[in-house]
């Protein structure tokens, strides 16, 4: 029998998991609720119990895996598999995830930053569509990123490739909660697209849905403006024009460095679909270098929640070698 994969894609309020074949078909794949109490001392106990409960539902062991790979929300240091700082978890303090989850199961582990494993799972079964230079960025309740660069995870010196959400793109503009001011998560994430509706609504004179829900206190979400931007409504398209504006240009500064073969977007704002990616592919071939702009395509992602436990099994794929835990 091949041997297959284990992806692991944890989240603040779920946990995704995946038994997955070489080739990156999904074999089965389930979730369980993120238990963050007591410091999220539970997760990886629950995590271990939940994939050797899944083994035996499909009659699997330890030897039918090469490993597990893992994206986690969070600072990782991949050679020592722990994780600091994923605050959405409850983990403050360093946790020795992979350690625990190795010697618990007997499978080696790889981990990475959730963001890139999602940018794996697209390059290798997505959008991605075969290009050895990819980067996604992810329009979520945040931004973020991942660089893959002639097929390999760029991370920088400190791991800090990818964070494409942190690129300036309003001097002095909004609060980020990296300390920066203007940084592009502050427009174009799930967030940032209602802060820009009612600042915008402020100064709105005419008629118009978004202005009527915020100024009677109303909930607003990013999907309702585009959803009103797709009927007409004149507030709400220039919303939208505004946030493909600062997206655009973000990611003209990302080609003009790195010149991609794709730049994928996905998270839940990209379910906008071509509202989104239309304008904004307009302001990137307005500021994008004239050989970046004729070369580097803007495509929105495929894999929608799959990428992330995709894209981690594909770290698993190192484990063929039979390298051991921790290896790089």
């Amino acid at each position: 029998m091949a041997k297959k994969l284990i992806g692991i894609d944890l989240g603040g309020t779920t946990i995704k998991f995946a038994f997955i074949d070489t080739k990156g078909n999904v074999l089965t794949k389930w979730r369980i609720p993120t238990n963050i109490s007591e410091h999220g001392s539970h997760i990886v106990p629950d995590m271990i119990k939940s994939i050797s409960d899944q083994m035996r539902k499909d009659d699997y062991n330890a030897s039918d895996f090469y490993g597990i790979g893992m994206g986690t929300p969070g600072a990782v240091n991949r050679e020592k598999g722990t994780v600091v700082g994923a605050y959405n978890l409850n983990w403050d303090i360093v946790q020795p995830v992979g350690a625990t989850i190795s010697a618990n199961l007997n499978l080696p582990i790889l981990i990475d930053n959730d963001a890139n494993s999602a940018a794996l799972g697209e390059y290798w079964k997505g959008a991605g569509d075969k290009a050895k230079d990819v980067v996604f960025i992810t329009l979520g309740t945040g931004v973020g990123g991942g660089v893959i660069a002639n097929g390999k995870l760029v991370h920088g010196i400190n791991g800090g490739a990818g964070e494409v959400g942190h690129i300036t793109v309003v001097p002095n503009g909004y609060q980020c909660t990296c300390g920066k001011r203007g940084c592009l998560e502050q427009y174009a994430s799930a967030t940032g697209v209602v802060h820009i509706a009612k600042d915008m609504a402020k100064a709105f004179t005419g008629h118009s849905r978004i202005k009527e829900l915020i100024d009677g206190d109303e909930d607003l979400s990013s999907k309702m403006v585009f959803f009103l931007a797709d009927n007409g409504d004149i507030l709400a398209n220039q919303i939208v024009d505004r946030v493909c504006s600062y997206l655009g240009l973000a990611l003209s500064h990302i080609g003009n460095t790195l010149n991609p073969e794709n730049i994928i977007i996905g998270g839940g704002v990209s379910n906008a679909g071509n509202t989104l990616l239309q304008p904004t592919t307009r302001y990137f071939q307005e500021n994008a270098f004239p050989s970046v702009r004729d070369s580097t395509r803007l495509k929105l992602a495929q894999l929608g929640n799959d990428a992330g436990i995709i894209g981690a099994a594909s770290l698993a794929l190192q484990f063929r070698n039979n390298q051991p835990f921790g290896t790089k």
